[in-house]
């Protein structure tokens, strides 16, 4: 039951001061200022890092196992590849002895859940494959799919319904799991944790969502962009981020329709694409946090994320509204 398409990449994170350029995956450059930068793809997303370390060729190293771990990880969590083992999950409906990585992003998955009563939902597939069937019928009706087949999609959501432990993960007939609202955060988290290990103390990771690791040489934080949904040349907000993980969210990042009525943020808890906000960007410890809440804060109203984003702490949200000023909220 794969997508091949990157439904929740919002257009949104740029490493503003980065100066990366463009290179073929798994290639390393050396780069001024003792830094080496690299950029590929992770999940369908640009991915790119830039590594400061007086040792060049340990850090072009590192970069080579950044490469073998993005793959690696692909294999488990990927909806663009046949033989993943998110895909033959979907297709058989159960696996035995899965991955440790997989059983461990699901039990962050029942958190985000919980926390967002139900906005949060990774088996909102089935939802995601109503409307991307409708809408790739010649002359489809710009109404959308109809109420009765979206109330059936709907019957085969609920992240409850998921069994999962280190021994089995099953899923009822007709559900489907996606990992794309949170993948990309917990692979740059994952990532992380591999140079921090390697001893780098000074990076920018980006593997479709952005983290900051330590400050950058000159003694500054480093400097995350946020863009404008509506106009790719203009900046929402520029953040100094310092052991920090960014993500946003934006109803414009995919449109099943040629008239934008239908976004790739769609509500599993009424199967419709949300218009609630132009975009929303959470700042947190890790990016798998920013990168799950960023899309269950863009199905909530302000006052149930101030009060999710209290339980949680530590974070902030910038949302960008239809019309008016940013509202930011820091707990």
């Amino acid at each position: 039951m794969a997508t091949f398409m990157n439904r929740r990449r919002a257009i949104g994170i740029l490493a503003a001061a980065s100066g990366l350029s463009l290179l073929p995956f798994g290639s390393a450059v050396a780069a001024p200022a003792s830094a080496v930068d690299w950029r590929g793809q992770a999940l369908g997303a640009p991915a790119a890092l830039r590594i400061h370390h007086h040792d060049r060729a340990h850090a072009q190293a590192l970069v080579e196992q950044v490469a073998a771990e993005v793959r690696r990880l692909e294999r488990i969590f990927s909806l663009y590849r046949e033989d993943s083992i998110l895909v033959s999950l979907n297709r058989r409906h159960s696996i035995v002895a899965p991955p440790e990585e997989l059983v461990d992003l699901l039990a962050k998955c029942r958190g985000y859940w919980t926390l967002s009563g139900g906005a949060f939902d990774p088996t909102i597939q089935p939802i995601w494959s109503v409307y991307q069937r409708h809408f790739s019928v010649p002359d489809a009706d710009v109404a959308g799919p109809s109420d009765r087949v979206l109330r059936e999609a709907r019957s085969k959501v609920g992240f409850d319904r998921v069994v999962f432990s280190h021994d089995r993960i099953e899923l009822p007939a007709g559900m489907a799991l996606t990992l794309n609202g949170v993948a990309q955060g917990y692979i740059t988290d994952r990532i992380v944790a591999l140079l921090r290990a390697g001893g780098i103390g000074s990076c920018l990771v980006d593997m479709g969502e952005c983290r900051a690791v330590g400050m950058r040489p000159d003694g500054n934080g480093w400097r995350v962009a946020i863009a404008d949904p509506d106009d790719a040349g203009r900046q929402i907000a520029v953040l100094d981020v310092v052991d920090r993980a960014v993500a946003t969210t934006s109803p414009s990042g995919f449109h099943f329709d040629g008239n934008g009525r239908f976004n790739h943020l769609l509500d599993p808890r009424s199967g419709l694409p949300a218009h609630r906000y132009r975009s929303l960007t959470v700042v947190a410890a890790e990016a798998a946090d920013a990168d799950a809440l960023s899309t269950a804060f863009s199905l909530m109203d302000p006052a149930s994320i101030a009060a999710a984003a209290k339980k949680v702490g530590r974070i902030d949200v910038r949302i960008a509204p239809i019309g008016g000023p940013e509202l930011v909220m820091q707990t």
